[in-house]
Order: C-alpha cells, then structure tokens, then sequence
C-alpha cells in the first residue's frame, strides 16, 4: 500500500515539474516576442502574451511530502528569478535594437557628414579665391560662416584674410629681428614652459614649438618697445603656430596688436583691460541684475575672473576646439565676442552662482565651467548671440570710463601735491624740533648758570659776614676814638691859651693832609667802581628774558642809585671835612709863625693842640673808612638781593616745569587707559565677529547637509516610485493569476499527503498541519 502511494507521490511530482518547466519556456519565449516586437508596449499586455496554463485533472494526484514541498518552493524561487531575467533581457533586445539603429544612423549621419563636408570645402574654396569682391558684396554672409566654424585645413588662410595680414612688409623684417637681442629674452624664456604645457607641440623642452615661439615673441619685442612681452600674448602666438608658420604667425599677431585693441590691453598701464572690465560690470549689472548684487556682496570682482578672458580670448578657459571657435569669430569681429560669450556664460550658470560664496565662484569659473561645452561649442555660441549688445551704449560707457580716469588722474596729482606739502612739512617739524632741542640746551646751560650765580652768592654771603665782622670792629674803634677826642676836648678847654705848635707837629699834620687827599681818591676810585658795577648790573638786568620781573629789577635799580645817593652824600662830607682840616691848617700855620718867640710854657699847650689836630684828622681818616665800609656793605647787600631774586625766579620756573610734567604724565596716562580700552573693545568685536562667522559657517553646513539628506530622501523616493509601478504591471499581468492557482495546487496536494499520513501513523497527525 505504501508503494503505491509513493509511486502516485512521485508520477505528481514529475508531472508538476514538467508542467512547470513547460510554463515557465513558454513564458520566457512570450516576454522576449513581446520585447522584441517595435510595436509592443511596456505597460500593456496582448491576448497572444497570456499565459496558457494547463488545467488540472480531477486525477491528479492531490497528496505531496514535505521534501515535495521544499523543492516546489525552490522552484517558485527559480521561476521569480526568470522572471527578473527576463526583465533583464527586454532591456539587453532594447538596448541591442537601439545601437543597431544608432549604427544605422551613424551610417547615414557618416554619409551625410562627408555630403556636407565637401559642400563646406567647396565653398570656403570660393570664398578664400574670390575674398575681395565676397568681403564686399556679402560679408553678412561670411560672418554666419565664420560663426559656424571655418574648416581646419582652411583656418591659416582665412584668418590672414580677415585680419588683412597675407602682404605685410614687416614679414620681409622677420630674419632680421631674429638675429638681434631682446631686453625681454628671460622672461620669454621662463614663461614658454607655461604655454599649453599638455600640447604635444609645445610640452617638450627646446622643441620645435618652443623655440617658434620663442622666436616669435622676441621679435614682437623689438617691434613694439613700448608694449615688450606680455605673459598672455604667448597664448595667442601659440594658437597662431598651431595653424600656420612662424612668419605669418608673426604678421597676423602683429595685425591683431594693431588693429584688434590687444595693444592696449597688454600695455604695461592695461588701461584698455580696465575699460573692458568696466564695461563688462555694466552688462552684467543690465542684464543680470541679481546675479551683480550678489557679486558684489562676496566682493567678488569683475576682475577676479574674466581678466584672462579678455587677454587670452579665452584660450586658457576652454579646450583648444571650442577656443579655436571662438576665436574665429574674434577674428572676424573683434572682441565683442568676448563680451558676449562672458555675459552668456555667467547666464547659464546663474542659479549656481547664486548659491556658491567667493571661494566656492572661484571654484566653479576654474573647474566646471571649462568642461561645460566638451560636447561642442554650438550651444554656448547660439547662446552668446542671443545677449542684447549695443555698440553704441559701449562707446557710452568708454567715456564715462574716461571721465572716471580722468577725475583719478587729477586726484593722484592734488595727492602727491599734498604729499610734497606734507613731506616739506616734516622737515619744517624737524627743523622746529633742532631748534626746540638747542632752546631745550640753553635753557639747561641757564639753569647751570643759576646755579653757578646761586654758589657765587653764598660766597658773597660768606664775604658780607666777614665785612659786617670788620664793620662791628670798626664801630668799636671809633667809639673809642670819640671817647679819646671828648677827653681831648676837654683837656683842651683848659688849654686855650696856647697857641703855638712845634714843627714836628706841622709836619705829622702835612703828612695827615697828604694821606686825607690819598683816602679823598680812593673814595673817588671806590665811588666810580661802584658806578661801573650799577651799570654792569644794568645791562645784566636788561639782557634777562623774564619780563614779568621788569618792575622788580627797576626798583633794584632806584635803590641801588639811591644808596648811590647815599655814597655821594658821604663823600661830599668827606670833602667838607678835609676842606675844614684845611682850614684848620691855615689857621694853624697862621698862628705858627712865632711860635719859636713864644716862652717855653706855652710849647706843652701847643703840642696839646697838635695832638688834638691829630685825633681831629685821625678821626675824620677813621669816619672815611667806615663810610667805605657802608659803601661796600651797600653793595653786598645789593648783589644778595639780587641773586636772591634771580634765585626766586629759577625756583619759580622750575615749580612751573614740574606742574606741567605733571600734568602732562596725567595726560599720557588718561591715553593709555584709553588706548587698552579702546583695544580690548577691538579685541572683543573681533571675537564676536569670528563666533558669527563660525555661527554662519555651521549653519551653513547644517543647510547643506539638510539639502543633501532631502536629495537623497528624494531619489529613494523616485526609486520605490519606479518600483511600485513595476510592482503593478507585474500585479496586472496573468502571471500572478498563475502563482496563484499554483498555490491552490500545492495546498491540495499539501492537504492530501497530510490525509495519508494521519491513516498510516496516527502518532504523527499534527505533523502535515504544522506545515
């Protein structure tokens, strides 16, 4: 029994499997008729697509093992995987239907290229033969070709033509130039290695390329002085050798320098370049208004990008085709092509820039820009044509241009007037500072002067106190001496009578006489050296600068002249007294002339006398000297005062110095603290920008990364998109009727075996409802 069970098992499985196999060949040859087919569609099925799915027999074996089971599932597993390789192959008999039709077109479009080249040859072939009378009559004509693109093999040709450089009679100099030296050969020299270094031309060191240019460059040198060698230059002198030799290389460079405005950009001042750039930002600020705002907001200038636009027409920004394009119609109408591929690029990319800052630009003008246009340079020159350019507003802006420069030119002249007035303004200072310095010397050698008159003054101080010590002694003496003459006095009362003198007498009174007259000159000398000395004191005083002390001296002057007054007084005592010394003389000698008749009682009255007259002369002698004693403490008195006041001066003025340093260390310390706060506000304002700008900075980062997640979120999305549809036609097709059916199958005959198993084992009857 369990035999035949097993035998009917397996005549199932092997009919399950051959129908299986069957459904699955006729499927997979259904899918490749329908891909294959150029009219069937991928969203819809045909009736003769549907799968044609053998019925089951009501005497089908219904009951299956699990073994059975496993490889049924296996097999659904292999059926989904043909599925997908079907798939699969509808896109490999597409892609496969696509390049054949591609090769035919390629075929065709070979065909059709070569029809048109010819065509092309054959009328540039007119053109460059009858150039004169086509220039003329249609040169509208010959731009639209030139805009096309003149052929290789033509380009050496009509480039000569459209410049006018095919008879040049500088060409006849060439050899000539070339054996005369260059101020400019080093810098040739250095800059030829940075002239298309990836060409094959060129890459070589001491090639042929390299030497052509070298040749060409140096006798454009000597041509033109004025401009010599520009690093640009040698980029369009390449492209030139490329196309043609060196000789006519050299002539239409010549021609473009003269008649293409090249000179003036490659001048050393690179006036015609600023023109450019000016005109330039005016378009761009026109055109693309939003665009400038936000250049201008990076401080992104014009400059910055599109200088070497204008001097290597763009020949260092693209590939040498599209270059090479380009530059054919600079060739043939000068450089408003560069205004308007510039204004047309930044057009293109206007949304990217938009959104980049400084660095970001920089990085786009230099990588993505130039490898924009590597499937050909139609669409940028069909875009270039479409920006508005108006000859006539550029004139416009040329002046405004010259204005400007103009205007800039007469302020660099007032700044460097005012330089020069500044600069003779500095020496004035410098000249004021010497002066302020030997000023600054005098009055320290014042200062040492005071302090010399100080130490002279306590000097006389010194001699003042011996004089006053004199003076006292002095005093005493003559105290003494009047006490002697009242004694005398009175000795002479009782003497009156006698009245003659010895001659001994008469001649110690002549020789009183003689030294009254000698102490009368002394006087006179003594009175003149102290008139000498006031003026000494006079001029002194008048050379002092304190005019403020003017008064006070004067009044040193009045007393001084006052005990002038003083001496004068005394001396005209003096005098009085020796004229009444005299007198008593006269008389003496009157009274002396008989005196020798006289008895000898009467000598002793007169040697009294005698001796009185002595005491009479020494005393007057003795009131001299103490009248010069005064005389000179007078004038020591004087002197001390008016040290004092120099002394009180000098003291004043060095109080006064001291207040102002003072008051000026006060001041420097006020700037100090100003200048520290004023520097740690910088410090903190610099701090606080560079917090904003990292702030800014992550911010931004976090915009991008957010962009970057949304981007990435959305090409999920577009991919479960094309899932789900693919997931839908595949619902919609019959095949998932089919899964389904088969399913049914595999569940009867999962249920039967399951019914077999439970009448031979009952111990296992919940094994078949596990599975």
């Amino acid at each position: 029994m369990s035999s035949v069970a097993t035998d009917k098992v397996a005549g199932k499985l092997s009919s399950t499997l051959s129908w299986v196999k069957n459904t699955v060949s006729h499927t997979v040859s259904q899918m490749a008729s329908q891909v294959a087919s150029p009219s069937a569609s991928l969203h819809t099925t045909s009736p003769s697509t549907t799968l044609s799915t053998p019925a089951l027999s009501p005497s089908s074996p219904t009951q299956l093992s699990p073994d059975d089971l496993e490889l049924l599932a296996k097999l659904e597993e292999q059926n989904r995987l043909l599925e997908t390789d079907s798939k699969s192959l509808r896109s490999v008999n597409g892609s496969r239907r696509n390049s054949g039709s591609s090769l035919v077109s390629s075929s065709s479009a070979s065909s059709n290229l070569s029809h048109l080249e010819e065509d092309s040859w054959i009328l540039w072939g007119r053109i460059v033969n009858e150039w004169e009378d086509v220039r003329k009559k249609k040169e509208k004509q010959v731009k639209e070709l030139v805009r096309k693109g003149i052929p290789h093999h033509f380009r050496a040709i009509v480039w000569q033509l459209l410049c006018s450089a095919q008879s040049m009679p500088i060409k006849d100099q060439y050899s000539e130039l070339l054996k005369m030296t260059s101020p400019c050969e080093k810098l040739i020299r250095r800059d030829i290695a940075r002239t298309y270094p990836e060409h094959d031309f060129f890459k070589e060191k001491d090639s042929l390329g390299q030497e052509v240019l070298f040749n060409v460059m140096k006798a454009y040198s000597l041509v033109d002085r004025e401009v010599g060698y520009c690093q640009g230059s040698a980029f369009i002198v390449g492209l030139l050798l490329m196309q043609m030799p060196e000789e006519e290389a050299f002539c239409v460079f010549v021609k473009l320098m003269q008649d293409y405005r090249l000179r003036e950009l490659f001048k050393p001042s690179m006036a015609e370049l600023g023109l450019c750039m000016y005109q330039f930002e005016c378009m761009i600020q026109e055109h693309l208004p939003e665009l400038y705002v936000h250049f201008q907001s990076q401080s992104f200038h014009t400059s910055m990008y599109a200088s070497s636009w204008f001097l290597t027409i763009f020949l260092t920004t693209f590939p040498l085709p599209i270059a090479t394009r380009i530059f054919d119609i600079f060739m043939s109408e000068g450089l408003e092509i560069v205004f308007r591929v510039g204004l047309a690029l930044l057009q293109m990319n206007q949304a990217e820039l938009l959104q980049l800052d400084m660095e970001g630009m920089l990085q786009h003008f230099q990588k993505v820009i130039p490898h924009q246009f590597d499937s050909g340079p139609d669409k940028l020159i069909q875009a270039s044509y479409q920006v508005k350019y108006n000859a006539k507003k550029m004139k416009k802006l040329e002046k405004e241009y010259t204005t400007i420069k103009t205007k800039e030119m007469e302020e660099q002249v007032e700044i460097k007037r005012l330089r020069t007035e500044n600069r003779l303004l500095k020496q004035r200072i410098e000249t004021l500072e010497k002066e302020s310095a030997s000023l600054a010397d005098r009055l320290i050698q014042g200062q040492v002067t005071r302090a010399q008159e100080a130490e002279e003054n306590y000097l006389i101080k010194r001699e003042l106190a011996t004089i006053k010590q004199q003076s006292d002694e002095a005093n005493t003496k003559l105290e003494q001496a009047e006490n002697t003459i009242r004694e005398l006095q009175q000795q002479q009362q009782w003497h009156k009578c006698s009245s003659r003198y010895s001659e001994d007498f008469v001649l110690q009174l002549e020789k009183e006489l003689v030294q009254a007259r000698l102490s009368e000159a002394e006087s006179h000398c003594a009175l003149k050296e102290m008139q000498d000395k006031v003026l000494e004191m006079e001029k002194r005083n008048s050379s002092l600068p304190d005019e403020e002390n003017v008064a006070r001296l004067q009044e040193e002057l009045i007393a001084v002249k006052l005990r002038e007054a003083e001496s004068l007084m005394g001396l005209k005592e003096l005098r009085q007294q020796v004229k009444d010394l005299e007198e008593h003389w006269q008389r003496h000698l009157a009274r002396t002339t008989g005196r020798w008749k006289d008895p000898p009682k009467k000598n002793a009255v007169n040697e009294l006398q005698d001796e009185l007259m002595t005491v009479r002369l020494r005393e007057a002698e003795t009131q001299a000297e103490l009248k010069e004693t005064k005389q000179r403490m007078m004038e020591v008195e004087t002197q001390n005062q008016i040290n004092s006041n120099h002394l009180r001066r000098a003291e004043q003025e060095v109080t006064n110095l001291q207040e102002k340093v003072q008051y000026l260390s006060a001041q420097n310390k006020g700037l100090l603290a100003q200048l520290n706060e004023a520097k740690r506000r910088q410090a903190e304002i610099e701090c606080k920008s560079k917090e904003e700008v990292m702030a800014v900075r992550l911010r931004e980062a976090d915009r991008i990364a957010a962009v970057a997640e949304l981007q990435q979120h959305i090409a999920e999305l577009e991919i479960q998109k094309e899932e789900g549809k693919i997931q839908g036609q595949l619902n919609k097709s019959d095949s998932n009727q089919y899964i389904r059916e088969l399913k049914d199958q595999i569940a009867e005959l999962h249920h039967e075996s399951a019914s077999d198993q439970m009448s031979k084992r009952p111990e296992k009857l919940l094994r078949p409802t596990h599975f």
